[in-house]
């Protein structure tokens, strides 16, 4: 008998997936627990599994549709199986993705995807049928929905639909500009020339391919993100950033200590950047107004610290979140971001610890970065940005001189929630507390009862 597929959902505050590459095509057989197809969320990719066993008969969305959870998304049954109840219950109009059962099985009829007014009947000037994300992304770039080609099911046109159309418009307005600049004169001192310009000289082969020797990529989906997050944070937000720095003598002796260590006490893949956010977690809570989200009508304050981690992968950005961080041992803080890490480059962390920071930590010490200044992760109200060692010389108590390792933090804040001298205070006792890390740290952790 004939089961449809459901669209997976991947954490609570997922609505739509997009839909990937197709593992199986129509006719082919499928066993239970069976990759189906790829998709792939704001945040990371997946793989969707058969949850029934036949033959795939029907595919509800094409590989770059925008799929709501928990709607059909395939429907496998028997070979041969009438499935016209099952398409009409799920009120799919749309067809399947383009491919043609094999003889043997009934041929479903293939229906394509319509302008928005031909599909709905709706009169040529009529709001087009366009997602939540479109439209919202749409309303916020200043694009207009009718230039979109939709792409999605019944003419739905899809988030991606409309970067296509404002990256378009981006090209014809250069290829207008370019033109009028050409056939328009010039201006010289003030004074409009109608001279023309100069007949151009015929380019070689050499010059020909430097001319074209470039590419476009359309922003995926997590890039957009990305773009639209940083974009929005920056314009928002009144941000500043303070530089401080700290000597890493002591840090770096204990990652020595610990590389050295007993392997029992399981410190041996603890880190530089897993001591910085083990003791920012500590003074974080203690600083409430930094570890706070900027709401719409003032500042939320936060005495649990959700410390978000950022982590480069292949697909981009990712700030998996490390819950209740300030409860929790070095030993756990290393481990849990190891994993978090991991699952965030391989693309299948779960959405949900993808939410809920109230601070972050951007490490770009191993590229040996020595200052830069980090873009708040909204609506959060401040972000912690790690660079690498550097070695630096002081007068030591004898007045000779020495050289020694320093690691500099540049803290971002929201001006809007915190002026200078709480920030200021924050870093400065960051930087004393990295400052004095020592075994007599962690001893005072294990009396606290921190897991």
């Amino acid at each position: 008998m004939a089961q449809i597929v459901l669209m997976p959902k991947e954490g609570i505050t997922v609505e739509s997936c997009l839909v990937g590459a197709w593992r199986k095509n129509i006719g082919d057989t499928v066993a239970v627990g069976e990759t189906l197809f790829d998709y792939e969320t704001d945040k990371a990719a997946f793989e969707c599994v058969s949850t029934a066993g036949g033959v795939l008969l029907h595919k509800f969305y094409n590989e770059g549709d925008e799929a709501p959870v928990l709607r059909p998304a395939a429907i496998v049954g028997e070979e041969g199986e009438d499935i016209s109840a099952l398409i009409a219950d799920a009120g799919a109009a749309a067809a399947p993705a383009g491919e043609a059962a094999k003889p043997s099985g009934p041929a479903t009829e293939f229906k394509p995807v319509l302008a928005a007014a031909e599909t709905t009947g709706a009169a040529p000037n009529a709001s087009p049928v366009a997602s939540p994300r479109a439209r919202s992304f749409a309303a916020e770039q200043g694009v207009d929905l009718g230039s979109a080609i939709p792409t999605g099911p019944d003419g739905r046109i899809l988030e991606e639909d409309v970067i296509k159309a404002a990256n378009k418009t981006q090209r014809d307005d250069k290829t207008q500009r370019d033109t009028q600049g050409a056939q328009g004169g010039s201006f010289m001192f003030g004074r409009e020339t109608q001279d023309a310009p100069p007949a151009a000289p015929a380019l070689g082969a050499a010059d020909g391919a430097a001319a074209a020797d470039y590419e476009d990529e359309t922003f995926t989906k997590i890039r957009a993100v990305i773009a639209k997050t940083m974009t929005d944070s920056l314009h928002s937000g009144a941000q500043l950033t303070h530089h401080h720095s700290f000597d890493a003598t002591s840090v770096l002796a204990m990652r020595e200590d610990f590389k050295a260590a007993d392997e029992a006490l399981g410190y041996g893949g603890v880190s530089v950047g897993d001591i910085i956010l083990y003791t920012a977690s500590r003074v974080l809570a203690r600083h409430p107004e930094i570890n706070a989200l900027v709401t719409a009508a003032g500042v939320r304050k936060y005495h649990t610290v959700n410390l978000g981690v950022a982590v480069d992968t292949p697909r981009g950005l990712m700030v998996p979140t490390v819950f209740g961080a300030e409860k929790k041992s070095l030993n756990k803080i290393s481990a849990e971001v190891k994993a978090l890490a991991a699952a965030a480059r391989e693309g299948n962390i779960s959405p949900d610890f993808l939410t809920g920071g109230t601070f972050t930590v951007s490490n770009l010490g191993a590229t040996g970065v020595e200052m830069f200044t980090p873009i708040i992760n909204p609506p959060q109200a401040a972000i912690l940005g790690v660079c690498g060692v550097t070695e630096r010389v002081r007068l030591n108590r004898n007045g000779r001189p020495e050289v020694y390792p320093l690691i500099g933090l540049s803290l971002t804040y929201d001006h809007r929630a915190i002026d200078g001298a709480p920030a200021s205070r924050f870093a400065a006792e960051l930087c004393k507390e990295l400052e004095a890390f020592s075994w007599k740290t962690l001893a005072l952790e294990l009396e606290g009862g921190a897991k």
